[in-house]
């Protein structure tokens, strides 16, 4: 049982390429400093900078006009430069704004500087989803998608258990290792990833010229308004639940931080061979619509009577399987629908999705959570969720 066990967990992790491993690497350094955007809201609140719900929830708000912009001009320039220089200098860049906004003590320039660090980060995400359909197969392309949120969400979790700890200390610090983190990814790639000749509109013209334009793709345009609806209510687990979880549940920023580095956690033991097994099965549509239909139960759990430091923490338990059944495969999605030379133009839709979603939701739910409190706020997210999950399974059932 327990060799068969080991021999999955390896066959999961075997196939793929090296540069997927360094991509993945390098991603890890970049995440393992994750810890502004997860605490930035609880800083902006906080008795030292005062500003209230509403106002972090406009910052955050232009965190996600920052993405949006970002990522539409990544997959341009990702398209026309190549993944390998959008992703040095976003990574480069993104590190230094982050310890010029960590200074920042008015409010017009943290909504400048916020929306320039999101513009410049952002812009690294149609690049790197790029770069990792290049270093892959085919046949191993959403465990490489895999691998590279693995990484992501081992960094998470380091990163946002070590935020806890940090912004009891001081927070202000989160700012400096984050844009350290940032440069060290930067340094990282220059130094272990070699540079490729990547510019696919310029390659196979007679062919890969007839590509489909992803602004006439109608069945990915309607994905990507379900990916929206839905990235608007996951986004809420970053920006308004932390504030619910202190305010309102009394628990400290440490204890938020360990909870929420379970999502990383599990994700790092769980989605690696749940990818391995599913892959190539044909099941992506019933995995999408029943992983957005969990992250819909887990914040309609929110409104359960008496909750606790032990519901918040199953909440995050259930919502972390849903982001693992919905996600890699969302990414497969897409990228089958793409060919060399408009793959940044997909890739660049679909991270403009999450984008304006992590400018609408995070604004939105600051707004209702002002105005009407925070159990109407998890109603709605729940009932827009369920909504995202019939509109996939919809959409991907067409298969058009």
């Amino acid at each position: 049982m327990l060799s068969a066990a080991v021999r999955t967990y390896r066959n999961a992790y075997t196939g793929l390429s090296k540069d997927t491993w360094l991509l993945s690497l390098i991603m890890l350094i970049n995440r393992m400093g994750t810890m502004v955007v997860p605490f930035m809201t609880l800083y902006l609140t906080s008795p030292k900078m005062g500003y209230s719900i509403e106002q972090a929830g406009i910052v955050f708000g232009l965190f996600g006009a920052g993405a949006f912009s970002g990522a539409w001009l990544g997959g341009r320039m990702t398209d026309k430069l190549g993944f390998y220089p959008v992703q040095l200098v976003t990574l480069a860049g993104g590190g230094i704004l982050f310890i010029v906004l960590g200074q920042m003590k008015s409010y017009s320039l943290i909504c400048i500087f916020t929306f320039a660090v999101s513009f410049v980060n952002e812009a690294f995400r149609p690049a790197n989803s790029t770069a990792i359909a290049f270093y892959s197969k085919e046949s191993n392309r959403t465990r490489s998608y895999a691998l590279n949120r693995l990484a992501i969400n081992i960094g998470w979790a380091i990163g946002v258990a070590l935020g806890g700890f940090i912004s009891d200390y001081k927070i202000e610090l989160l700012f400096w290792v984050d844009g350290c983190t940032n440069i060290s990814a930067a340094l990282a790639m220059w130094f272990f990833l070699k540079p490729v000749n990547y510019k696919p509109v310029q390659q196979k013209k007679t062919k890969e010229t007839k590509a489909m334009s992803a602004y006439k793709d109608n069945t990915y345009l309607l994905f990507v308004l379900a990916t929206m609806l839905f990235a608007a209510c996951f986004f809420q687990l970053f920006t308004n639940l932390p504030i619910y979880f202190e305010k309102y549940l009394r628990l400290s920023k440490t204890y938020i931080g360990l909870i929420m580095s379970v999502n990383g956690i599990i994700i790092a033991v769980v989605e690696m061979v749940l990818v391995y097994k599913m892959e190539n099965k044909g099941k992506n549509s019933l995995l999408i619509t029943s992983g957005v239909g969990l992250v819909a139960l887990s914040f309609l759990m929110l409104n359960i009577p008496g909750i606790g430091a032990t519901i918040a923490l199953i909440m995050i338990i259930v919502v972390t399987f849903g982001e693992i059944f919905s996600m890699p495969f969302m990414n497969t999605y897409w990228i089958s629908r793409t060919q060399p030379s408009n793959r940044g133009e997909y890739a660049a839709l679909y991270t403009m999705a999450w984008s304006a979603a992590q400018c609408m939701g995070p604004l939105l739910g600051a707004q209702i959570a002002e105005r009407a409190g925070f159990s109407i706020l998890w109603w709605i997210v729940g009932a827009a969720s369920l909504l995202a999950s019939f509109s996939f399974y919809r959409i991907l059932r067409s298969r058009s």
